[in-house]
């Protein structure tokens, strides 16, 4: 053979040996690229079928009921605990006592609607059980006092309704539970403050319908509205009603002064009718607990005040007493006198002659001088311990003897 062909079958088995090579590193990367394919099936195959069961649960288990205008005093305790939305709207249910014991049960409820119904207060723990629920409509009932604790237990509620009531007042930390509340319906009641709660991250208020005070307690709100994210419904016709000065302004465009911005901080209020409503409002009894419990706390330093001011005024009083006793005595004992007896009177005539006599009977002494010794002698305590009477009648006495 020819060098030109050894040349050329060298070449060939050289291209055929690359091309075996390729060959097998191609099959070794497609190997490893299906080993991490089948990796990253194997790990994340749990997550994707947690999640399709969590869907196909969801839409087989959503079960609704619809009660509306059945003329229902009480929510009925025979409806399938499985249910997730429920409408009772238009009947005579309270949310009583035994109602929120009968809420409790159906705990997979995600939709709640009492519309139009006769509620006046929601309690405590009213909706305790309802971790899953996600809309709340209460419009359109005579709704003025809510409790503190109401929406405890409403973890996951989104949407919260209480237009068309007779609130007065919210206490911002009712709303303390809501921490996924992104729509809060507040259209139509007696609202004329309203302080925004810490951690309040709304979509959307509704608060047209109230009687708004603009004055310097609504410049929080304002702030709160015009720098936040949320957005105001019907920002147009949510107007102020009081002072007649500001009337008609948008509560987002109220001209403050000055003097708002340096005298009143987040936390106070304007003035004290405002004050004065708030403890008449919705959050009433919760007011009254905070008061009790003040109160409580501060019991033993006002008894220990008290107990000082009473101790100084006693002492006072004793010292004042110490210090006029002898005073009083002596007054008293200048008019302790009696009448002296007839006796009593000639003993001491004699004893007053004698003396006069022998005092007129000394050397070197005359009437005048015996005259003051006698003056004085009236005003010296005798022997005996009595003392002489300026008011007896001496006259009369001479006149008896």
């Amino acid at each position: 053979m020819q060098s030109s062909d050894i040349l050329f079958f060298n070449g060939i088995e050289e291209t055929v040996d690359s091309l075996a090579h390729e060959s097998q590193r191609q099959k070794k990367k497609k190997k490893a690229c299906d080993m991490k394919t089948t990796c990253i099936t194997i790990l994340f195959w749990p997550l994707s079928m947690l999640l399709l069961s969590d869907e196909s649960q969801s839409s087989r288990t959503e079960v609704k009921y619809n009660f509306t205008e059945m003329n229902y005093s009480l929510i009925p305790v025979d409806i399938n605990k499985n249910v997730t939305i429920l409408d009772l709207s238009y009947n005579q249910i309270t949310l009583n006592v035994t109602d929120t014991t009968v809420l409790q049960m159906y705990f997979l409820l995600t939709e709640l609607y009492l519309i139009e119904n006769n509620i006046i207060m929601l309690y405590n723990n009213s909706f305790g059980n309802l971790s899953n629920l996600e809309i709340l409509n209460m419009c359109t009932n005579s709704i003025h006092i809510i409790q503190q604790g109401a929406f405890t237990g409403l973890n996951k509620l989104k949407q919260l309704h209480l237009c068309q009531n007779k609130i007065l007042q919210l206490n911002p930390d009712i709303f303390l539970p809501l921490k996924h509340l992104i729509l809060l319906n507040l259209q139509g009641n007696l609202i004329s403050y309203f302080d925004v709660p810490l951690m309040f991250h709304l979509e959307l208020i509704i608060l047209y319908g109230n009687p708004w005070n603009c004055s310097c307690s609504l410049l929080n709100l304002q702030n709160w509205l015009n720098t936040s994210n949320v957005t105001l419904e019907n920002e147009n016709i949510t107007t102020c009603e009081y002072p007649d000065s500001l009337k008609r302004y948008r509560i987002t465009t109220v001209p403050y002064n000055a003097k708002c911005y340096s005298k009143f901080s987040p936390l106070i209020y304007e003035d004290l009718h405002s004050h004065f409503q708030s403890i008449t409002n919705s959050t009433f009894n919760s007011s009254l607990n905070n008061l009790k419990n003040s109160e409580h706390k501060l019991g033993k330093s006002w008894a220990f005040l008290v107990g000082v001011v009473v101790t100084v005024l006693m002492t006072s009083f004793l010292i004042f007493i110490a210090i006029k006793c002898p005073i009083w005595y002596n007054f008293l004992l200048s008019y302790n006198h009696h009448r002296l007896e007839e006796h009593e009177a000639e003993t001491y005539e004699d004893c007053f002659t004698g003396n006069s006599s022998s005092l007129s009977q000394a050397p070197h002494t005359n009437s005048e001088e015996a005259t003051v010794i006698y003056e004085q002698h009236s005003f010296v305590l005798d022997d005996d311990g009595f003392i002489e009477d300026k008011y007896i009648d001496t006259h009369e006495l001479r006149e008896e003897n």
